[in-house]
């Protein structure tokens, strides 16, 4: 499996109504340094319908101002339709990030 596939994986398991930050997603999919990795994977994504690459957010919680399906309204319309709040194109990482099991 090659690492835009490793990273798919994990955004996959990302559950509905939860967002998860492009560095825990680097770390889930083997190398917590592949941040900007899983930016360029993100912006490829080969099938948007089943990898949804709209709930990976910066670790602060800040929408995708180059969100490749549409840009950050887009980003923010798809979050909300979950019930995911976003304030000011910022999402709340303390209510909404996606508990994952510790990462070593």
């Amino acid at each position: 499996m090659n690492t835009f596939e490793r990273i798919y994986e994990q955004v996959k398991k990302i559950p509905y109504g939860r967002v998860a930050s492009y560095g825990q997603i680097a770390a889930l999919a083997g190398n917590r340094r592949w941040s900007r990795v899983v930016g360029y994977a993100l912006h490829v994504n080969p099938d948007p319908d089943h990898i949804p690459c709209y709930r990976v957010v910066t670790k602060d919680g800040k929408l995708s101002e180059a969100f490749a399906f549409g840009g950050i309204n887009r980003q923010e319309g798809l979050l909300e339709a979950e019930g995911v709040k976003v304030t000011d194109g910022c999402v709340d990482m303390n209510r909404f990030r996606w508990e994952t099991p510790w990462i070593g």
